[in-house]
């Protein structure tokens, strides 16, 4: 008998950048058109939801975000599952006790649209320490789907990110780094609600201005000038949502640093800053 054997290294198969996609300024206008279509219709907190808090959906959003860290999802998963809750709960009353359920299909979406390898039923509930069935997380499923009307294939702020990289005026190997700190920020945004109504494109712009100055890489207000001519977004508006996400980062830190002394409370500071957070926060000087 003759046995195959795959010698292939990297289990994780990626295409290749796509340079007639990513030098066509035609695909970013294109996507500058249609982000605003796969917004929430609303702040369903004031309008649609009664039983479901702000603080609900952040548990929530973390506990999402844990899990595609762990399954080492892809980077644009995470955003896109929060995008498919968010306008699930525009538009449907939901209890709160159905709230971890509708996360695990919005990855589960998120993960079959983007993952070479999608995250299966059944490990996603070993998330919910076995709370919801896979029976249950496929039926809602399609509940999802017909009230995103099958709209899968929203914007997010990660489209962005390489149109406005390649743009900027900087070496590659910082543009490396940029992308790093962006995508955490970009992350981070995810979690707040407070951004659920922003434009990707200004997610993404305010996200490469606030790693571009936690790097210190920015000489005055140029680069910004340049940020928001890219993506046609207002300068005074790139730079309020640009202090925002600082904000969210510095609440961010201040959190992990409270829980992890609260656990630890013989660590300094400077070794409680090693530890792990849910995203790499602690990598971003600001």
């Amino acid at each position: 008998n003759m046995e195959l054997l795959c010698c292939e290294v990297d289990p994780m198969r990626r295409a290749l950048p796509d340079p007639n996609l990513l030098y066509d300024d035609r695909v970013l206008h294109n996507l500058l058109t249609i982000e605003e279509r796969y917004l929430p219709q609303c702040s369903y907190f004031k309008c649609v939801q009664k039983d479901i808090q702000p603080f609900m959906r952040r548990m929530v959003a973390t506990w999402m975000l844990e899990v595609c860290e762990e399954q080492k999802c892809e980077e644009e998963v995470f955003p896109l599952a929060m995008n498919y809750l968010d306008r699930f709960l525009a538009v449907v009353p939901t209890r709160k006790c159905h709230l971890q359920l509708l996360g695990a299909v919005c990855m589960f979406l998120a993960s079959k649209l983007k993952e070479t390898i999608p995250l299966t039923a059944e490990k996603l509930c070993i998330y919910t320490d076995n709370s919801i069935k896979p029976q249950e997380l496929l039926e809602w499923e399609l509940v999802v789907l017909g009230k995103l009307k099958w709209n899968l294939a929203a914007v997010t702020p990660h489209d962005f990110i390489e149109h406005i990289l390649r743009k900027l005026p900087l070496p590659k190997d910082k543009l490396l780094l940029i992308r790093k700190h962006a995508q955490t920020f970009i992350a981070l945004c995810a979690t707040d609600f407070n951004f659920a109504m922003y434009p990707p494109s200004m997610i993404a712009t305010g996200s490469v201005g606030a790693a571009i100055c936690g790097l210190q890489l920015d000489d005055g207000d140029s680069l910004t000038d340049l940020l928001a001519k890219i993506t046609n977004t207002d300068v005074d508006c790139l730079k309020a949502c640009q202090e925002q996400i600082e904000a969210v980062l510095v609440n961010s830190l201040s959190q992990v640093r409270q829980q992890q002394q609260q656990s630890n409370p013989s660590k300094t500071v400077d070794e409680l800053d090693q530890a792990s957070t849910p995203t790499d926060v602690r990598d971003i000087n600001l």
